[in-house]
């Protein structure tokens, strides 16, 4: 029987595939960056056919890495970046407008007049989302109205919508099958997380025709088979979650009040909940943390729109640095106090701000700034935003955590880690496989092949590679912080 799993992890600016074995050890992995295009300030899109073919090639390369052919594979998960959104012909499958990206600010305007309207009140009481351009249902209403007849297609129900996950279960089974999950479905602003349905409410204040939009399963299900053509053989595909919610899974946060957070393009911050909804007064995100066998664990979430491409900037834009790997040392040679302060608002700040129309800056630059100080200034802008939903969550009733759990691509810089145990003053651990978003799928899709029995049985194969202690005092993570908070309140007084 064929006992290894393939995880496809398609995100923000790269696509990745990872090979694990039936213990959840990963034995090879592809990754293929792709192109970020930026058509207007605030803006973002990405090609919709290179997601997908950069997807189908690292599924490809990471089998042959793994010296396995499509027959050894048990089943294939999806996780992806959430909100992204794409529009495509029901028949021909042919995309009709580049994906628009969840950084993507365009509908700031659309979405402040929803609220001056009135509409939050009942859209956060049904999603547990704020009406903000990050989440799909306004970026679909733009498509609707500014594509050349798409409206029109979309009442005669020639077209279908899908986040990343759906686009790619739909090209993956040959056009065969549109689905998606409830934790994609819980990001769109049209599905009610207490009914478990698209709400029609919600689908005429959107002006939505129903016919777009996707099957709503368990992030563990059957969900398609694989095209015989694309990997060299049928696969089961039986798991799908949006990339934060699958990083809750490979953290094995399964008990409320456990905390992860992930490190990638942007940052996510995500407590388990439980069964029950928890409502936040201090805007963070109440959101499906999972669904299996048809019953609904919830979590309570912070987004930050720019970690790593903060990071990525200061590589490709402004060239200080040649790759990300320079950063820790830089930084360990500048230290915590170099007294400059970068606030990556690039397309807005997310949670618990959620200004759309804040921009970027660098504060306390002097005569002897250099290169160390605003790449270390970028690491710490990380840090400062994670205490942003820390001290929201708190404020919400969390009880404080024993410790954070950390994953992505951020969290190898051990400077960047210790550096967050320093500003949060609680203890970091970091796991033994940092790109959990992968690992919860695959063990979504072991879970539902049988090859792991329940959640204890996954719990128990989560391991820690290293436990960081706060090395710094009160006072001085409480004075750098202010420091944080004086920078952001200049920022948005600009906006």
């Amino acid at each position: 029987m064929p006992d290894h799993l393939l995880a496809i992890d398609q995100g923000t600016t790269s696509s990745r595939a990872i090979v694990f074995d039936r213990d959840a050890q990963p034995l090879a992995t592809a990754q293929q960056e792709f192109a970020q295009h930026f058509p207007e300030d605030g803006w973002v899109e990405h090609d919709g056919e290179e997601i997908w073919s950069s997807t189908l090639k690292v599924c490809r390369q990471a089998l042959e890495n793994a010296g396995l052919k499509a027959q050894d594979i048990a089943a294939i998960g999806i996780t992806n970046q959430r909100e992204t959104t794409l529009l495509w012909d029901a028949n021909s499958g042919e995309l009709l407008h580049h994906a628009i990206v969840w950084q993507d600010r365009r509908t700031a305007d659309y979405c402040a007049q929803l609220k001056a309207d009135g509409h939050e009140a009942v859209v956060s009481a049904k999603t547990g989302l704020l009406i903000d351009p990050y989440f799909s249902g306004t970026k679909l209403r733009w498509l609707l109205d500014n594509v050349a007849g798409a409206r029109e297609r979309a009442e005669r129900g020639e077209l279908r919508f899908g986040t990343v996950d759906c686009f790619l279960l739909w090209r993956l089974t040959g056009g065969q099958v549109h689905r998606t999950d409830a934790t994609n479905a819980s990001r769109t602003l049209l599905f009610n997380i207490h009914t478990q349905q698209w709400d029609d409410e919600l689908l005429r204040l959107f002006e939505i025709p129903a016919s777009l939009l996707p099957e709503v399963m368990d992030s563990a299900a059957e969900f398609g088979i694989s095209s015989p053509d694309l990997l060299g053989a049928a696969v089961p595909i039986r798991a799908i979650a949006g990339d934060q919610q699958a990083a809750l899974i490979g953290q094995a946060c399964f008990e409320p009040g456990m905390v992860k957070s992930t490190y990638g393009t942007g940052c996510f911050m995500v407590m388990n909940t439980g069964k029950t909804p928890v409502k936040s007064q201090n805007r963070l995100l109440t959101t499906v943390g999972y669904r299996l066998n048809g019953e609904v664990s919830y979590a309570i979430e912070g987004s930050i729109f720019v970690a790593g491409a903060a990071i990525q900037w200061l590589r490709d834009g402004l060239k200080l640095i040649q790759s990300a790997g320079d950063t820790e040392a830089l930084a360990e040679q500048t230290g915590e106090q170099c007294g400059v302060y970068l606030v990556p608002a690039f397309t807005g700040l997310g949670a618990p701000y959620w200004d759309p129309k804040a921009r970027g800056a660098i504060f306390g630059l002097t005569r002897d700034t250099g290169i160390g100080e605003i790449v270390t200034a970028g690491l710490q802008s990380v840090g400062f935003q994670t205490r942003d939903l820390l001290e929201a969550m708190t404020a919400d009733g969390a009880t404080s955590t024993a410790a954070l759990r950390v994953d992505g691509g951020m969290v190898v810089n051990n400077w960047v880690v210790q550096a967050l145990a320093n500003i949060l003053g609680v203890p970091v651990d970091r796991p033994q496989v940092t790109e959990t978003t992968a690992l919860g799928v695959a063990y979504l899709a072991g879970l539902q092949s049988g090859l792991f029995a329940s959640l204890e049985d996954i719990a128990r194969h989560w391991q820690c590679e290293r436990h960081f202690t706060p090395q710094m005092s009160a006072s001085q993570r409480d004075n750098l912080y202010r420091g944080w908070l004086d920078a952001v309140e200049r920022v948005r007084r600009q906006a």
